[in-house]
C-alpha cells in the first residue's frame, strides 16, 4: 500500500467517525427515515430506558424499607412485574389500551396484538417508530401494579401475588389507560399528562384496598417494623427522581419545548416536596429524617406527574409543597385508623395523585375557553373513575385470587421471611434474618 493511498484510507475512516459522531450530537441534522425523526425517537427510546430504570429503582426504595428477613422478597415483586407485565403488554396491552375504541372503555385492535401489525409503523401522533411508543408505554403498564406491592409487602404469597398483578394489568390498568388516554370517554378532557390519574392513583387506591383485605402484619403495630437499610431506599429514591425526567418529559412524545417545559416542572416539584416534607418534621419532631426525605420527593414526583405538561414553574412549587403536606397527613391518618399499608402507598401515590389530578387546574399555563370550573368537573372526574375502577375490580380480584391460587403467606412463612420461606435466599447472607 502507497502512503498516498494509506492517507486516503485514514481520511475516510476519520470522516466516517466525524459523521457518526455529527449524526449522535445532531440527529436532526443527520435527516430522517421514511418520516422519522430521529431526534425526537432518540429522545423517547431515552425516556423508554429511564421509565424501565424506575422499576429496579422502586425495588431498592421498597426493598431498604422492609424487614431484613422480606428484602428479596420485596425487590422481586418490582422485578416480577417486569417479567409478568412485559409479556402480557406484548400478548394484549397495548391492543387493549391503544386499539381501536369500543363504547368508550376498552380499545381493540388486532394488528397490535402481539404488536403484529406496527412493525414497520410510524406512530400516527409522532414522528418516531410506533415500537418505540408501544414500549414506552409498556413501561408505565409495568410500574403501576409494583407500586401497589408495597402495601401488602411482607404478608403475601409470591405465587397470589404474581396472579394478581397479571389480572390487575389486563383487566383494570389496560382499560383504565385507554378511557384517560387510549381514545375512550375522557380522553380529551380530564388532563393526565403523565399518569397521575391513571398509575398513581389507581395503584393507591389499589394498595389502600390491599392492605384492608389481608389485614395486618403478625405483631403490627405492636412490633417495631424497622427498615432493614435506609442507604438501599435513598439509592432508590435517587434512581426514580432521575428516572422521572423520562416518565414526565418522555409523555410528550417530542423533543420540544413542551418536554422542557415537563422536565423543569418535575425537577421543581420534586425538590419543592422534599423541602416542604424537611420543614414540617423539623417543626413537628425537631430533626429531619432521609425517611422523611424520600417520602417528599415522592410526594412532589406524583404530585406534579398529570400536570407536567400545563403548569408553570410556580405552580409546580406550591403543587410539590402541598402534596407533602397532604402525605404527611395521610400517613399520621393510618396510625389512627389502624391499617397496616406497609409502605404507605395509598398515602404517597394516592393521596399525592389526587392533589396533582386536582390541582393543577388551579395552576394552568393556559386556560381553556370553556373555564376553569368545568376543567375542574372533568378532572374531578377523573379521579373518581380512577377510585371507583381501582376499589371495586381490585376488591373483586382480590377475591377471585385469594379463593383460588390464595394470596396470604400463612403464619409460618411470615415469621420466617418472605425471603427463606418462598425462594430460599437471603438478601445479606445471614442465617438466621430478623
Amino acid at each position: 500500500m502507497t502512503k498516498s493511498t494509506e492517507q486516503r484510507r485514514r481520511g475516510t475512516t476519520v470522516g466516517v467517525g466525524l459523521v457518526a459522531i455529527a449524526a449522535a450530537l445532531f440527529p436532526g441534522v443527520a435527516g430522517a427515515e421514511d418520516g422519522i425523526d430521529t431526534g425526537t425517537t432518540a429522545w423517547m427510546l431515552t425516556s423508554t430506558a429511564l421509565v424501565l430504570l424506575m422499576v429496579p429503582g422502586l425495588a431498592m426504595f421498597y426493598g431498604g424499607l422492609v424487614r431484613t428477613k422480606n428484602v428479596i422478597g420485596t425487590m422481586l415483586h418490582s422485578f416480577t412485574a417486569m417479567a409478568i407485565v412485559g409479556v402480557l403488554w406484548t400478548i394484549c396491552g397495548y391492543a387493549m389500551t391503544f386499539g381501536t375504541d369500543y363504547y368508550g372503555v376498552i380499545g381493540w385492535d388486532a394488528d397490535k396484538v402481539m404488536l403484529a401489525g406496527i412493525d414497520t409503523k410510524i406512530y400516527d401522533k409522532a414522528p418516531i417508530p410506533e415500537y418505540v411508543f408501544a414500549m414506552f408505554q409498556g413501561k408505565f403498564a409495568i410500574i403501576t401494579p409494583a407500586l401497589i406491592a408495597g402495601a401488602f409487602a411482607e404478608r403475601v404469597s409470591f405465587r397470589g401475588y404474581c396472579v394478581f398483578i397479571a389480572l390487575w394489568s389486563v383487566l383494570i390498568y389496560n382499560p383504565l389507560a385507554h378511557i384517560i388516554w387510549g381514545g375512550g370517554f375522557l380522553t380529551g378532557e380530564a388532563k393526565d399528562f403523565a399518569g397521575g390519574t391513571v398509575i398513581h392513583i389507581s395503584a393507591g387506591v389499589a394498595a389502600l384496598v390491599c392492605a384492608f383485605y389481608l389485614g395486618a402484619r403478625r405483631g403490627y403495630p405492636r412490633t417495631a417494623m424497622h427498615p432493614n437499610n435506609m442507604v438501599l431506599t435513598l439509592v432508590g429514591a435517587g434512581l426514580l427522581w432521575v428516572g422521572w425526567f423520562g416518565f414526565n418529559a418522555g409523555s410528550s412524545v417530542s423533543s420540544s419545548l413542551l418536554t422542557a417545559q415537563a422536565l423543569t416542572v418535575t425537577q421543581i416539584a420534586a425538590a419543592s416536596g422534599a423541602l416542604a416534607w424537611i420543614i414540617i418534621e423539623g417543626v413537628v419532631h425537631r430533626k429531619a429524617t432521609s425517611l422523611g426525605m424520600v417520602s417528599g420527593i415522592l410526594a412532589g414526583l406524583v404530585a406534579i406527574t398529570p400536570a407536567a405538561g400545563d403548569v408553570m414553574p410556580a405552580g409546580a412549587l406550591l403543587l410539590g409543597a402541598f402534596a407533602s403536606l397532604v402525605c404527611y397527613l395521610a400517613i399520621r391518618l393510618k396510625a389512627r385508623l389502624g391499617y397496616d399499608d406497609t409502605l404507605d402507598v395509598f398515602g404517597i401515590h394516592g393521596a399525592a395523585g389526587i392533589v396533582g389530578g386536582l390541582g393543577l387546574t388551579f395552576f394552568l399555563r393556559d386556560i381553556p375557553d370553556y373555564g376553569i370550573a368545568v376543567q375542574f368537573w372533568y378532572q374531578l372526574k377523573g379521579v373518581l373513575l380512577s377510585i371507583t375502577v381501582s376499589a371495586v375490580g381490585t376488591l373483586a380480584l382480590l377475591y377471585l385470587v385469594d379463593k383460588t391460587v390464595g394470596l396470604r403467606a400463612s403464619s409460618d412463612d411470615e415469621r420466617a421471611g418472605m425471603d427463606h420461606s418462598m425462594h430460599g435466599e437471603h438478601g445479606y447472607g445471614f442465617l438466621n434474618p430478623n
